[in-house]
């Protein structure tokens, strides 16, 4: 086996290529927004492309412009390691969520290439679309159809709030690619991430092995009452539809706690109707969101919502809808991937733990299909989707580290 004991990245360079990637779309608050399939968008994948085809890689680009940049290994008929994420961000994103993924991987190639290092199995990097899902829900959708859980027709007719679509706007920004979205072999995927929680740093760990990811559940409700005035309207004959999301968010917040500590509730957004100081709402939007590592609680959690809010729109009169507009299971990422990252955190002697992924990830759906594990590096406070989002270079440099020789055991160094 080749001596793997100075094998490391360089994260001065790796940190300066993030700093140069966030300028695209950079905020005034420091933050980043480069929302998918914007032009920003197309920017930062042209630099990518740039990067990559500098490093000696040739690029690819599917049909749902996922983008694939692959070093050759001595065999290139075998299937390829992979190791990546997503460029694209939320409104008021950071500067890491996602690219640190990306360009970790781009390092870890480069690095190869300063110590002349060949691998058996060819290493590919990708950066996937649309996994953010802030401009086109779902979020993941892209990776998800490569996975087989959606199809292309359904992921192009998905609209932004302006009403353009996805695959419109794949074409506009020209990176609705040839090669067919998934159907080929991966021999193993890793996702470099940060945490986007407090727990690493709270613990004063380097490195989080993830061991798993959690299911989710989302929810599209509409409640409809009836708009009136609110001066003349005597309380007991309201129908208040505000009234309704009111008790329909505590009663989110309360399944959250039942099925702690591992389950988290969440209600985003909460449109009322017509929102006028003196007007009983007559409507309200919101979603709701669940998340749990184990699917029998997420179903347990669905039926005491589904539960809970016929009891409160009957008992005030409230008409309801509730659509369920995504759900993944909980996975469970590959032992021998999880194992290799753990080695390679040993073999630096970084203090780590294993760790839940309580945000979803490409690398979730990546699992249906390949062997996949993920790396998660600390973040200040457990802040992302922020623009107050912030690592340090060290915590970069080790979670590269790690990526770095994860992957070069599953890639099998040639002498």
């Amino acid at each position: 086996m080749a001596d793997l004991s100075n094998v490391s990245i360089d994260p001065v360079r790796l940190w300066d290529s993030l700093m140069e990637m966030a300028q695209i779309g950079g905020t005034p608050k420091g933050g980043c927004k480069r929302l998918t399939l914007t032009d920003l968008d197309k920017q930062g994948r042209e630099l990518f492309t740039a990067w990559c085809t500098a490093a000696g890689c040739t690029m690819s680009v599917d049909r749902m412009g996922n983008m694939f940049a692959r070093r050759a290994g001595t065999d290139n008929s075998l299937p390829p390691v992979m190791m990546g994420s997503h460029l694209d961000t939320q409104p008021t994103g950071g500067k890491f969520d996602g690219v640190l993924g990306v360009l970790g991987a781009l390092e870890v190639v480069r690095s190869l290439n300063d110590l002349n290092i060949k691998t058996k199995y060819p290493i590919e990097i990708a950066n996937w679309t649309n996994e953010e899902g802030s401009r086109f829900a779902p979020a993941m959708v892209s990776s998800g159809v490569f996975a087989g859980a959606y199809t292309e027709e359904f992921a192009y007719s998905r609209t932004d709030s302006e009403g353009k679509t996805l695959g419109d706007e794949l074409k506009r920004i020209g990176y609705q690619g040839a090669l067919p979205t998934g159907g080929r072999a991966i021999h193993a995927f890793f996702e470099l991430h940060i945490e986007q929680g407090p727990i690493l740093e709270a613990e004063a760990c380097d490195v989080g092995i993830v061991t798993h990811g959690q299911g989710q559940r989302w929810y599209e409700i509409n409640l409809t009452g009836f708009e009136s005035h609110a001066g003349s309207t005597p309380m007991p004959r309201r129908k208040d539809a505000l009234l309704g999301a009111a008790r329909i968010v505590e009663l989110v917040n309360r399944i959250g706690l039942a099925h702690a500590p591992n389950a988290v509730s969440t209600v985003g957004m909460l449109n009322p109707y017509p929102n006028s100081r003196n007007v009983i709402p007559g409507s309200v939007f919101m979603t709701v969101d669940f998340r749990h590592p184990e699917d029998g609680t997420l179903s347990a959690m669905d039926a005491a919502l589904q539960e809970g809010v016929k009891a409160i729109t009957d008992g005030i009169g409230l008409e309801c809808e509730i659509k369920q507009v995504f759900y993944y299971k909980p996975v469970a990422f590959d032992a021998e991937c999880v194992a290799a990252v753990r080695r390679a955190a040993d073999h630096f002697g970084y203090k780590h733990r294993d760790i839940v992924s309580g945000a979803g990830h490409d690398a979730c759906y990546l699992a249906r299909v390949a062997p996949t594990s993920m790396i998660f590096t600390p973040c200040v406070d457990g802040i992302s989707h922020n623009e107050a989002e912030d690592i340090s270079q060290d915590w970069a440099r080790m979670g590269t580290n790690v990526l770095l020789h994860a992957v070069l055991e599953k890639a099998e160094i040639v002498a």
